[in-house]
């Protein structure tokens, strides 16, 4: 990603704002994935990355440009990660920055995994008003095989198995994993963090309605709060997890 070049778009075109509009409802399967990435012993992604809107007051006026970051984290409400692009007139950050996000800010998000691209709507938009070598020119310096434009995925096997969109294949399959770990583990049932957050947090934000059916049924607090007074519930609302909300 480090020498992969921005490829502009007119960020008030209807189709770029659809595409803004796309990524921010939808980015709540990017980090349900990420998430589980972060657990895999064998990597699954072959590339995990957000684009945020970075902006700056230059000569009295708002500068806005978009840019990608790696090395992704999110607590529910601000997004981290290390930006992998160098501006092309913002001065208050650089290539290889530590940054942090509010989400409402994002604007496209992708990750790729066996030849399979998911999200990229933004690229998607620009690659649909590409010529068909103008396409495989970009696709190349990505490195990267974006498929159909009219056709974006945002889960693994979205069309075979819809009910993906709903729960992760994962957090189905660690059921037993996960009931095991809270019996040897009891003290991390309630455990916070530095910020407040618990283990029932965590699971609420990725929208893993098993972990969280099995963590209220071994006694978690659904009224725990982080730093910012937020419950799990407020944040499976907030996300729009509405699967979860019924369980709390």
């Amino acid at each position: 990603m480090e020498n992969t070049p921005i490829f502009f778009a007119d960020g008030e075109s209807p189709k770029m704002i659809e595409a803004y509009k796309k990524a921010q409802e939808t980015f709540k399967y990017f980090w349900r994935e990420l998430s589980w990435e972060y657990r895999r012993i064998v990597p699954g992604l072959d590339l995990a990355c957000v684009k945020l809107a970075f902006t700056q007051e230059i000569d009295d006026e708002t500068v806005v440009e978009h840019m990608w970051i790696n090395d992704i984290n999110f607590d529910g409400d601000t997004i981290y990660g290390t930006l992998v692009n160098q501006p092309n007139d913002l001065t208050n950050v650089n290539n290889g920055d530590e940054v942090k996000i509010p989400a409402n800010q994002i604007s496209d998000w992708l990750f790729a995994s066996q030849g399979t691209t998911y999200g990229a709507f933004t690229i998607q938009a620009m690659r649909s008003e590409m010529s068909e070598y103008d396409r495989e020119q970009h696709d190349e310096a990505w490195g990267l095989e974006f498929g159909d434009y009219n056709n974006i995925l945002v889960v693994y096997d979205q069309k075979e198995k819809p009910e993906n969109l709903i729960e992760h294949p994962m957090s189905k399959n660690m059921k037993e994993s996960l009931i095991d770990f809270i019996k040897n583990n009891p003290e991390e049932l309630n455990g916070k963090d530095e910020l407040g957050y618990t283990f029932l947090h965590r699971e609420a934000i990725a929208g893993n309605s098993t972990s969280v059916q099995i963590l209220i049924e071994s006694g978690a607090d659904v009224n725990a709060k982080n730093i910012n007074g937020k419950t799990a519930s407020d944040f499976a609302k907030q996300l729009n997890w509405e699967h979860l909300i019924p369980l709390f």
